[in-house]
């Protein structure tokens, strides 16, 4: 699996990967090059970028060099991310009308709301661990099956 030009169509396609394409991708690392267009994709500041996933500033600042690739522990938060656009994504294929819906921009702007699930914390403040992207995935299944627990 290679990195697609288009932010919303690569994350669909990671969100059904498999485990072990997803794992030779980590591996692989992300090219720093990416964050950018995840920046925009999103409509959120590099410094949100940055607080959400816990990264150094210089992880964006590596695209000055060509071909840098951000580390394994900053790719697979930066994959995890992108997962949960892929699966807003197929959310909204899946209940409804999907055209003109922009999962990366609404990912953008739920993170940053607070959410009485979690105690009125935002989703954002979990996805700097890969434990905390599972919980926010979770979150998302269970608001789109109506169970809150």
């Amino acid at each position: 699996m290679t990195l697609e030009p288009d932010i919303t169509t690569f994350a669909k396609t990671l969100y059904r990967a498999s485990p072990a394409e997803r794992v030779s991708l980590i591996r692989a690392g992300v090219p720093a090059s990416r964050l950018p267009e995840l920046v925009a994709a999103m409509h959120v500041s590099r410094e949100c970028l940055l607080r959400i996933l816990n990264l150094p500033g210089a992880a964006t600042r590596q695209k000055a060099r060509p071909g840098a690739m951000l580390s394994t522990e900053q790719s697979e938060l930066v994959i995890g991310l992108m997962q949960l656009i892929g699966q807003v994504a197929f959310m909204v294929d899946d209940t409804g009308d999907s055209t003109n819906f922009d999962a990366a921009r609404w990912v953008g702007e739920w993170l940053e709301r607070p959410v009485p699930a979690l105690g009125g914390a935002k989703p954002s403040d979990y996805m700097d661990t890969t434990t905390g992207q599972r919980l926010v995935s979770n979150l998302l299944v269970q608001s789109q099956l109506g169970v809150f627990a």
